[in-house]
């Protein structure tokens, strides 16, 4: 089957490409919905990750709202006054850029909230990416949390 695997009982799943031997398009073989079902899976680095990787992936990523507003809403939870913020820039909730910004913020600022770093000997102690740049209103959101410990 010169390029091509077939599955036991099933259609090629992998074909030749144009470079020769590489694996065909899934999100192209597969029924939409079933393509959008893998792609929640990933958090939105990977995401992001995979909507660079090809032109259709990237339409079927960029062009599926329910796949960005879960993970805005998740970001949103914690870093709700910068998305807002963003949203009243006139930035949608999916744009990249914005979302990958508060979503690295978001996770930690979670980690300072949940009292992660509270007994933490040192600066030299703490994990290399226990720190982001935030506003000082999200510094002081975390030294309330430090304080009502």
């Amino acid at each position: 089957m010169d390029g091509e695997r077939a599955a036991p009982g099933g259609p090629a799943l992998l074909r030749s490409g144009r470079g020769g031997g590489g694996p065909a398009d899934f999100v192209a073989l597969l029924p939409p919905e079933v393509s959008s079902r893998i792609f929640s899976d990933l958090d939105v680095e990977s995401l992001c990750h995979a909507s660079a990787t090809c032109k259709g992936w990237h339409r079927v990523i960029e062009g599926n709202d329910r796949l960005w507003r879960h993970h805005c809403l998740s970001v949103r939870a914690v870093c709700q006054r910068e998305i807002d913020c963003d949203r009243g820039n006139g930035y949608s909730w999916k744009v990249n850029i914005t979302l990958l910004r508060n979503y690295w913020k978001s996770k930690v600022k979670q980690e300072w909230l949940s009292g992660k770093y509270s007994n933490i000997p040192s600066q030299t102690s703490l994990p290399e990416k226990s720190m982001y740049p935030m506003d000082v209103d999200t510094w002081g959101e975390i030294l309330e949390a430090e304080l009502e410990r």
